[in-house]
Order: C-alpha cells, then sequence, then structure tokens
C-alpha cells in the first residue's frame, strides 16, 4: 500500500506533518476499523500538526469555489495549506485544484524520498 509507505517515509525523514481537522473526520468516515483510527489519532495528535480551516480560508475557498466551479473540499484543502506553510501537498486526485503549492501523488513522493 502506497499510504503507509508514504507515512513511513515521512515519519523516518522526520518530515513535518500537517493534517487538517477535516482529514480525520473523513479517515474516520471511510475506515471499517474505526478503534484502530481512533488510536491512531491518539498517536499522531502529539507528532503531527493538526490545523484548522479557519474563517478566512473557509470564506476563500467558497467564493473561489463559486467563482470557477470548483471542488469546495479541495480549495478548503489546498488552502488550508498554503495557510499553513505546507511546501508538499499529496494526493492522489487528478485534478486537484492547484494554488501554488507543489502537488504530488503517493507514487511521486515515494520515488523522490
Amino acid at each position: 500500500m502506497e499510504s503507509k509507505e508514504l507515512w513511513k517515509i515521512a515519519v523516518l525523514k522526520n518530515i513535518k506533518i500537517l493534517l487538517s481537522e477535516d482529514i480525520l473526520t473523513n479517515v474516520f468516515y471511510i475506515s471499517k476499523e474505526k478503534r484502530k483510527v481512533l488510536e491512531f489519532f491518539k498517536l499522531i495528535q502529539h507528532r503531527w500538526k493538526i490545523v484548522p480551516f479557519g474563517k478566512d480560508v473557509i470564506q476563500k475557498s467558497i467564493d473561489l469555489s463559486l467563482e470557477k466551479d470548483l471542488d469546495l473540499e479541495d480549495v478548503l484543502q489546498c488552502l488550508c495549506a498554503n495557510e499553513n506553510g505546507c511546501d508538499v501537498f499529496i494526493t492522489n486526485d487528478k485534478k486537484f485544484y492547484d494554488c501554488g503549492i507543489k502537488i504530488m501523488n503517493c507514487t511521486e513522493f515515494i520515488e523522490m524520498a
């Protein structure tokens, strides 16, 4: 699984990891192993930075999504990453919104590492 390899590389190379609060709820929602996910969240909350969107990011995302007919969730994630100084955004979404941050999929990140 690429995602496990990606997390392993990020942890071993001491890469600063930021997640939005929204990602936590998404991961929990799609997971079949709720207890394992909760234990994982308990572990990462002390090691990784979990960031909120904030009112400004939400407003900018809504405006951009309306103006350019974009996926609100993608815009929220990208603007939140931008707001928090992220260098790279990792997603396997081929149509992900480009807000000026380098976007890589899991394979590209793993190969680069």
